[in-house]
């Protein structure tokens, strides 16, 4: 298929259309178990063509994993002035999703590979950003992965030794781990009004 960099999306990507041109369209669901919770994944598309398909799909979430590129020019391109990550985090916080996890991909793309000062920078800037937006970046997660090699996505990887894990203080209790499932399993669940019609 030549889309090696896509391994995950890949599973999540059911339109054909989506599997040719390498990018989501359409919202996709996908659920899971961790130890606290049954998980389930809205994929939104992060395309710019299709950002209405995005607003639906972030509009039912509890939390926003928001997927930065750690690649060279990537995230640079996301964080520009009219990059997709900006509006992406914007929107999220905008349609009511108070909680954030941020998940700095293809860490095993940058220079040098699995770079430390690679993350920092990206950490910094997107903790600024976010922080305008209007979330506290003492309650996001900063987890740095690899989707194609499964760093630190479900077991903590030694390719990273540099990076002792994420930390979160809240009201509700602070939380701390290493992995993207940990920083899941650390999402506080929202109250929901069940008892009322």
């Amino acid at each position: 298929m030549g889309k090696g960099s896509f391994k995950y999306a890949w599973v999540l990507d059911k339109l054909k259309a989506e599997r040719e041109r390498g990018i989501t369209i359409d919202i996709s669901l996908w659920k899971f178990e961790t130890a606290k919770y049954y998980v389930t994944i809205i994929d939104a598309p992060g395309h710019r063509d299709f950002i209405k398909n995005m607003i639906t799909g972030t509009s039912q979430a509890d939390c926003a994993v928001l997927v930065v590129a750690a690649g060279t020019g990537e995230f640079e391109a996301g964080i520009s002035k009219n990059g997709q990550t900006r509006e992406h985090a914007l929107l999220a916080y905008t349609l009511g999703v108070k909680q954030m996890i941020v998940a700095v991909n293809k860490m095993d793309t940058t220079e040098p590979p699995y770079s430390e000062g690679r993350f920092d920078e990206i950490k910094t800037e997107v903790s600024a950003f976010i922080k305008k937006t209007g979330y506290n970046p003492a309650t996001v997660a900063f987890v740095p992965i690899s989707g194609w090699h499964g760093d630190n996505m479900v077991e903590a990887t030694a390719k990273m030794p540099w990076y002792k894990g994420w930390t979160i203080e809240r009201k509700e209790g602070n939380a701390s781990g290493k992995t993207l499932l940990e920083a899941l399993d650390a999402i506080y669940p929202p109250s929901r009004p069940t008892e009322k019609p």
